[in-house]
């Protein structure tokens, strides 16, 4: 193996510490004749944290290739930057990264079967014929566990190394590669990673809803569409602000949006108010990327004495650095002016002593307005109210109420679940399939 893993050009750079680099190291120190008691246990450890790899991602079946299709996937490379949302295009670079192809296609098929003999193990033999616990959804990303056992079944039955070439480039062109490929949704630590960048990781297990899930808002999710269409496609779009009361399916529509253009290339990046001052190194870190980035912000409001909402105006636009083409922001909130403005911003000056007070009203409203989209989610009148808890219902099987019962029930549950929205009427018919659950 360490003479295979010696060869590698393109996809050279995995670090001393991963596994394969580590279990390359251990078949030379076997070959040089080092004591078997010791290659044993540096074995066992590698084993562990490939079944805790496995754990993580759900992987099954044969762990071995598993990991190394993980390993093509997630490997940052000249190459895979290049192929990202793109694929394969002709050049002298294909020759050097094939030759790679053709050592991992030998990797996959590794006989361990001496190394297993001479050390009296069979690690090995059941990491490439494994049955996985069942375990929930929840437990594991399924998202990355399906493409990484799917890719890896088709990678290792590939006739030839062309064939593996355009497997694994048809799969960046489709996805892309890391964990902007492999996830549709993340969001930011509070912490910079240990080079002092800013540290973006992975939300596992993003919630599976459609706009279709959102029963009305016809006209909100039809412009939200459009705008999003238009930015995917690569043509003018405008940031969005979502306002209007709770409960309305705001941040639904910009989870559905998220899931509806992930196969497009469409990432979302969630950002809190606290935060707000590493949005400069955010943009930084995804501006060149072959990806279009929603930077997301949920429930965004600001009091008077908060002055985070200066970094956001910026960034929206009025920077030197014009901000990039991939790059819109998406934001939810409450009310339709973010930036809380009081009855002393219209007093006069003598009282509050401010000379220009139609300047510092607008300083307040001109967050707003560099929102080129606003979109209202009003509360449902009780008519529509009826209508989505009629629509919901219909989705449960189990609920078995006539519509007048189901209105009736529906309408004293309002009354002591925060009045009439759409969130209470999802919470009305959870409670109802709940209590009819067989």
């Amino acid at each position: 193996m360490y003479q295979l893993v010696s060869k590698l050009i393109v996809y050279r750079e995995f670090g001393e510490d991963s596994m394969l680099s580590r279990l390359a190291k251990i078949t030379e120190d076997f070959h040089d004749g080092a004591p078997k008691h010791e290659l044993t246990t540096r074995i066992f450890a590698e084993v562990k944290r490939i079944l805790d790899l496995a754990t993580e991602f759900g992987f099954d079946d044969n762990l071995w290739q598993n990991y190394l299709t993980f390993l093509l996937i997630t490997n940052k490379n000249s190459f895979t930057l290049t192929a990202e949302k793109v694929g394969s295009q002709e050049g002298s670079v294909n020759h050097f990264v094939k030759n790679d192809y053709d050592i991992f296609r030998q990797l996959f098929v590794y006989d361990f079967s001496a190394l297993e003999e001479a050390l009296d193990i069979d690690c090995f033999t059941t990491l490439c014929n494994y049955h996985a616990i069942i375990k929930k959804e929840r437990m594991y990303n399924l998202s990355v566990s399906e493409k990484v056992r799917t890719l890896s079944q088709q990678l290792a039955a590939a006739k030839d190394v062309d064939a593996f070439f355009d497997i694994l480039t048809g799969f960046y062109a489709d996805f892309g590669f890391g964990m902007f490929g492999l996830n549709r949704a993340f969001r930011l630590r509070d912490e910079r990673a240990a080079d002092g960048s800013v540290d973006i990781y992975p939300i596992n297990n993003t919630e599976n809803v459609s706009l279709d899930d959102l029963v009305g808002y016809e006209w909100q999710k039809q412009r939200l569409i459009e705008n999003t269409e238009a930015f995917v496609d690569g043509k003018p779009a405008n940031n969005c602000l979502l306002y209007g009361d709770s409960g309305t399916g705001k941040s639904t529509c910009i989870k559905a949006i998220i899931n509806q253009y992930y196969n497009r290339g469409l990432r979302m990046i969630e950002i809190y108010k606290h935060q707000f001052k590493d949005l400069n190194a955010v943009i930084s870190t995804i501006k060149n990327r072959n990806y279009r980035f929603i930077i997301y912000m949920d429930d965004l409001s600001f009091e008077e004495f908060e002055t985070e909402y200066k970094f956001l105006k910026a960034v929206i636009e009025g920077g030197v650095e014009m901000k990039p083409d991939n790059i819109l922001i998406y934001a939810t909130s409450n009310r339709r002016h973010l930036i809380k403005e009081t009855w002393g911003d219209r007093e006069n000056m003598e009282i509050h002593g401010e000379i220009h007070t139609n300047d510092s009203i607008q300083e307040k409203l001109s967050l707003v307005n560099r929102f080129g989209e606003t979109i209202n989610f009003s509360k449902p009148n009780r008519i529509e109210y009826h209508q989505i808890v009629v629509a919901l219902a219909k989705r449960i099987p189990s609920i078995q109420l006539d519509e007048k019962e189901l209105l009736l029930q529906a309408d004293q549950w309002e009354m002591s679940h925060g009045g009439i929205s759409g969130r209470t009427a999802q919470q009305f018919v959870n409670h109802l399939a709940g209590l009819n659950q067989p």
